[in-house]
């Protein structure tokens, strides 16, 4: 089977997706167990900080990326006929 075949299936997608979840979870679950050494930061000390200050830094990089590409780079349906 081909790979874009895989990727075009939804079923396949959402299985994809909850996998991806799962193991998002399972990551921020070990930041509470595992120990840490030589902090150097205060938030350091957080549990699961890395991850949710990751998250929220992609979601506001893709909402400036689709601002600046709204304002800035996308032209009028007829753009070149004028």
């Amino acid at each position: 089977m081909k790979l874009d075949r895989i990727f075009e299936n939804s079923d396949t997608m959402r299985l994809l997706k909850w996998v991806f979840y799962a193991a998002a979870a399972v990551f921020v679950a070990l930041d509470f167990v595992i120990p840490r050494h030589h902090l150097h930061f205060f938030w350091d000390e957080i549990p699961g900080f890395s991850a949710v200050f990751g998250f929220i830094s992609c979601v506001l990089i893709i909402i400036f990326a689709k601002t600046v590409g709204k304002l800035l780079l996308q032209r009028d349906e007829d753009y070149y006929e004028k």
